[in-house]
């Protein structure tokens, strides 16, 4: 039997602007230890994404990896 709550093996992406400025820098960082009701809530900070910053997207699965830096130019 699983201790807490268990989470699928699928990495979730996220797509986030630094701040809310027009001109913030756009990321994209994957996480494979949560789920994504947590990050939906944000209870907690999740590491390598400041406080302050907009999450623009979230999608679950290694396609949405190059989906999202292909949309926001990232290389």
């Amino acid at each position: 039997m699983a201790r807490g709550t268990t989470y699928p093996k699928i990495p979730i992406v996220i797509a986030f602007a630094t701040s809310n400025r027009s001109n913030a820098k756009t990321k994209v960082k994957v996480v494979c230890n949560r789920t994504i009701d947590d990050l939906i809530n944000c209870n907690y900070i999740i590491p390598g994404i400041p406080a302050k910053s907009v999450i623009k997207e979230v999608g679950m699965g290694e396609i949405f990896v190059e989906r999202y830096k292909k949309k926001y130019n990232i290389q």
